[in-house]
């Protein structure tokens, strides 16, 4: 018999989620085979089955917070499952205390009074220690409902009550609410579950509610605590695309070609920004206390959508990397995030971040900053716009406006808007690009 553990999660990640059993109670399971899936602050992770075996026993549920080492689930032999199935399959879990007040041959309708009366002895003498067996999740549960923990049966083989154990005894309890004692104590602990059942309603109209994923919840609580700790100002800009869009076409066929990988708009963006983030090197930095940490490398984040939220992968040293490394990184890495399958490693560091609202036709935004950097660029909707050349001559151009959010705390305005200006200048002239290196 082995215990299914919770793995280590990574650097200053100390808890999870279950979001979901891909196996149950009773299955049969090979060393490797996926059993869980653990939602993270930052990813989703497989939990796999250490050795062959049988699920005996299921500790925890979906949705349920669980620590790090945490034992969730337990694997036994063929054998040791046997057993408790057995026993729970062939008769109800009030049989073996009717067993002993009654002999075998007694009609069911003796059976049933009797395993009543024996009821209320066997949980007191076990409800402290049933108790401390229930998981956080039941435990909120039964004081929801007013249910006593000490009257709950669990199903798992040692006794630890689940969030499943406290909605069946609810159930239970509203069934057999008539014929119990007090009237008081019954009318709470039946009417609480129907309250619960019932479709949520505001001001008298239907609303769904539903729970925030951990990686919804950790995106509002950084966004929000952006938006305390820094001082963030936005700066806006545009550039004309006409050079870009020119070298693309051009070049897309015999890049795509030669390397494999489609020339987009971020290796250049990346690249201007690397430029950027060399001749003002404070938007490159973090403040730790009363002092700064400058840094000498270059981790840029991509901000990319996913089906369970915004993700930030990091494309590491992007100072050293080619065009097409850049571009190819990126492509890795957001099929990633869309597939949910990138690693802590992938997420964690970054010393600046580039997000393009463009994709989804934002024409204008304000980036909120990835904390603890101090700066984030972002990109929108290419479109032709008239453009004043001289005097004279006025000519449609495809235009961005681009934004810069910044911690004004170590970043003075005159230096944000000369740095959005340094971007805008290597965008339109690609070629300086290359001597920026």
């Amino acid at each position: 018999m082995s215990e299914i553990k919770v793995p280590d999660l990574g650097e200053s990640i100390s808890e999870g989620t279950i979001y979901k059993w891909l196996v149950k109670e009773g299955d049969t399971v090979g060393q490797g085979d996926v059993l869980a899936e653990l939602e993270t602050d930052k990813v989703n992770l497989e939990i796999s089955a250490e050795e062959d075996g049988v699920i005996s026993a299921i500790l925890r549920q979906a949705g349920e917070n669980v620590a790090v080492g945490e034992a969730i689930g337990v694997i036994g032999s063929a054998g040791e499952a046997a057993a408790p199935q057995a026993a729970g399959g062939s008769q109800p879990e009030a049989a073996p205390a009717a067993s002993s007040a009654s002999p075998a041959a007694a009609p069911a309708a003796a059976e049933a009074p009797a395993a009543a009366a024996q009821a209320p002895a066997a949980p007191e003498g076990a409800a402290a220690g049933t108790a401390a067996l229930a998981s956080p999740g039941a435990r909120k549960l039964a004081r929801e409902r007013g249910i006593d923990l000490g009257e709950v049966s669990a199903r798992d083989p040692i006794g630890r009550i689940g969030q499943a154990d406290v909605n069946g005894h609810g159930a239970a309890g509203q069934g057999a609410a008539a014929p119990s004692a007090p009237a008081p104590q019954a009318a709470p602990a039946a009417a609480k579950p129907a309250a619960a059942n019932a479709a949520p309603q505001q001001d008298g109209k239907a609303v769904e509610r539903k729970r925030m994923s951990r990686r919804r919840l950790t995106i509002a609580s950084r966004l929000v605590e952006a938006q305390q700790t820094a001082a963030m100002l936005t700066t806006f800009n545009e550039v004309d695309m006409t050079a870009i869009l020119d070298i693309r076409k051009r070049r897309k066929d015999a890049f795509k070609e030669k390397h494999d990988v489609g020339l987009g708009f971020m290796s250049f963006f990346t690249k201007a920004v690397i430029g950027a983030l060399k001749a003002y090197p404070l938007l490159n930095a973090e403040i730790d206390g009363e002092e700064l940490l400058i840094k000498k490398f270059y981790d840029i984040g991509i901000a990319v959508s996913a089906k369970e939220g915004l993700v930030v992968p990091v494309v590491r040293d992007a100072d050293r990397l080619s065009f097409p490394e850049i571009e190819r990184q990126i492509g890795e890495l957001a099929a990633k995030a869309r597939a949910n399958t990138l690693s802590l490693p992938e997420l964690q560091g970054g010393t600046f971040t580039i997000t393009n609202g463009g994709v989804f036709g934002s024409l204008l935004s304000t980036p909120i900053l990835n904390t603890p950097q101090v700066g984030i660029l972002g990109m929108h909707k290419i479109q032709l716009r008239p453009i004043a050349l001289d005097e004279e001559r006025t000519v449609n151009r495809p235009m961005m406006y681009i934004a810069l959010s910044y911690d004004h705390r170590i970043v003075d305005g005159s230096e944000a808007v000369s740095f959005l200006v340094k971007v805008k200048e290597l965008l339109e002239d690609p070629e300086a690009l290359l001597l920026e290196g």
